[in-house]
């Protein structure tokens, strides 16, 4: 929690201004008027940090204001958002603020695409990164059971301002409804006879078809295991209070392969 360390601690030349700056000064409730125009090369120690703190103002906010997308938010979306608290194991005071930037994004005046192309600046191109925190917003946004239309071209929005295309969004939706599914069906236990449905959701989880060779199989597995190594993604600036949702989701990589690999026999 080194990021975390240095909020409490008031070392904030590592900080940033801007939209995500003055989201982040609201809920933190301190001015960051201290290195806000610095420049960082590469990905230092410092960099990482703040990597990390945009990573995380930019989730919870941004997942607040997904949430009011459709006009209101949904006690299935605020338990979504309190779930997450949870699997990443916030302390209160943690969880204080990321319910503060939550209610930010709920804002009519929440500069949404300001905060988009600031965090895209600070993930310095590191393109795994942007696409976990799109597949972080996906998963919020199924939290009541379905995609409103309105959440729907709100995460197309965000998906293409970050750099992505809109087929690009299309396959990552495809692959987090296909996860939701897999994991509701009890997709780890795959031990037992795997349902027509469930062998679809592994394919879907591995963004391939049931008529993809083994090869084609195998490297999809194994580029999705790498964009989603937990060490990896800390590395490049994910929050390590998020490890265990990185590791949640290889693990269930690991098993959709395991399942298709265990058809194929």
């Amino acid at each position: 929690m080194a990021w975390w360390g240095k909020v409490l601690g008031g070392g904030f030349g590592f900080l940033m201004g801007g939209p995500l700056g003055a989201v982040m000064g609201a809920a933190f409730g301190h001015q960051f008027d201290k290195g806000l125009n610095q420049d960082f090369d590469g990905l230092g120690y410092q960099a990482q940090e703040r990597t990390q703190l945009a990573f995380f103002s930019a989730v919870f906010s941004v997942m607040g204001h997904i949430a009011k997308a459709d006009g209101r938010v949904t006690p299935d979306e605020i338990e979504m958002a309190r779930s997450m608290m949870q699997q990443m194991s916030l302390d209160e005071q943690q969880k204080k603020v990321a319910i503060e930037l939550f209610n930010q994004g709920k804002q009519a005046d929440f500069d949404l695409d300001g905060v988009l192309h600031q965090f895209k600046q600070e993930c310095r191109r590191q393109v795994t990164l942007v696409q976990m925190f799109i597949e972080v917003l996906l998963h919020a946004a199924y939290a009541d059971g379905v995609m409103h239309q309105k959440e729907k071209a709100l995460l197309k929005h965000i998906t293409i301002t970050l750099g992505f295309s809109s087929i690009k969004f299309q396959q990552l939706d495809d692959m987090v409804r296909a996860q939701r599914s897999f994991h509701q069906g009890g997709g780890q236990a795959y031990h037992r006879a795997p349902s027509q449905n469930m062998l679809k959701d592994a394919y879907g989880i591995l963004n391939v078809s049931e008529s993809a060779s083994d090869a084609e199989i195998k490297k999809a597995y194994r580029r999705l295991m790498n964009q989603h190594h937990p060490d990896k993604l800390v590395s490049r600036g994910m929050p390590e209070e998020m490890i265990k949702m990185a590791t949640e989701k290889t693990q269930e990589i690991k098993a959709a392969y395991e399942l298709i690999r265990k058809s194929r026999k």
